[in-house]
């Protein structure tokens, strides 16, 4: 088996773990892989672009108001980054310990655990996240210095979610509220505050279209796993309301993120571009509303890959809240260079 190193990585597993998350068969391939191949795996890295987004969009409003400011912002976007990273070990590490996913449960079905698989140690787990963590800590006293004293509650808000998801939060069907509350207002909110050094209620509310995405995207994996959570204690909200209402409630948040845009278009702190995000609607009423409106199937449909089962509502919910999210950005992104020109983005 060939061995790699950080002189001799293994592109074609950091491109697997930026998209998805590779399935690791043997201590063997683990050991022979490179050391950020297996950072990359163990942070669960494809899903972190949920936070770059929130990161990114918080860029871009600076932007609309003339602030932006480079080196803040692409130490908020590390920062960030780390600390969904830190988040994610802790996860795995926690719910290992708590024994959430023993016995070939939910978890390893579809991806790699490396505690629970055997391929690393609770200790290098730790480890991991201890290094992981000091870095997003150091971007955030960065952040706290270059723009301010305002910024430190939003920063010992993240530091003190970042530990409490995990427990109890998640345990006692909090950790989606927590999620709406830490990819909305916190990062896109906060985020603008740290890079301009000014706190905006109209970008904290125009972050709520995208942090619903995932919410959803929490949800729809919370669901996936309500035969594995239930048993063992874990009272996630979909635990707490049952399959039945909690699909319906991830219907009715990504149909409010649409609502919400368009709502934000017509009071003005959108522009006409924004409604790119209405071409996200095809994927809502093919898949979305039909999928989520019924039972799981009880057997993998034929034509479902089979190294994404037994996730399938957390799947189709990541599809949908990557492109709402993607036309999102680029809606941004339309607006921002219509106005740089001085051309009109308004409706009215």
């Amino acid at each position: 088996m060939k061995k790699y190193s950080l002189l001799h990585p293994n592109w074609d597993m950091w491109k697997q773990a930026m998209i998805g998350i590779p399935r690791v068969k043997s201590k063997s391939e683990w050991d022979a892989l490179d050391t950020f191949s297996r950072w990359l795996i163990s942070t669960r890295a494809a899903v972190i672009l949920m936070t770059l987004f929130s990161a990114i969009i918080a860029g871009i409003f600076a932007a609309f108001d003339g602030m932006f400011d480079w080196p803040r912002f692409l130490i908020l976007c590390f920062g960030l980054a780390m600390a969904h990273a830190t988040n994610n070990i802790l996860n795995d590490l926690s719910d290992h310990r708590k024994g959430v996913d023993k016995g070939n449960a939910f978890r390893t079905l579809y991806g790699t655990q490396p505690v629970e698989d055997g391929l690393i140690t609770q200790q290098q787990s730790a480890k991991m996240a201890l290094f992981t963590g000091i870095l997003a800590v150091a971007a955030g006293i960065y952040l706290t210095w270059q723009a301010g004293w305002s910024v430190l509650p939003f920063f010992l808000a993240g530091f003190v979610l970042l530990f409490a998801y995990n427990w109890p939060l998640k345990w006692l069907g909090l950790g989606e509220p927590t999620v709406i509350l830490v990819w909305g207002p916190l990062m896109i909110g906060g985020g603008y505050l740290a890079i301009t050094g000014q706190w905006s209620w109209d970008v904290a509310i125009a972050s709520l279209p995208y942090a619903l995405g995932p919410t959803a995207v929490l949800f729809g994996k919370h669901i996936d796993k309500i035969p594995w959570d239930k048993p063992k204690g874990v009272r996630t909200m979909p635990v707490l309301l049952g399959e039945k209402a909690a699909r319906f409630a991830v219907i009715g948040m990504i149909a409010l993120q649409f609502i919400l845009v368009v709502a934000l278009v017509i009071k003005g702190f959108f522009g006409w571009p924004m409604l790119i995000t209405l071409f996200a609607l095809p994927g809502f009423f093919k898949n979305i509303l039909p999928l989520f409106a019924k039972d799981k199937p009880k057997e993998r449909p034929a034509d479902y890959p089979e190294d994404v089962w037994p996730l399938w509502f957390s799947s189709y919910a990541f599809l949908q809240n990557r492109t709402f999210g993607g036309l999102f950005l680029l809606g941004l992104l339309i607006q921002m260079i219509l106005m740089m020109f001085d051309l009109p983005v308004g409706i009215f």
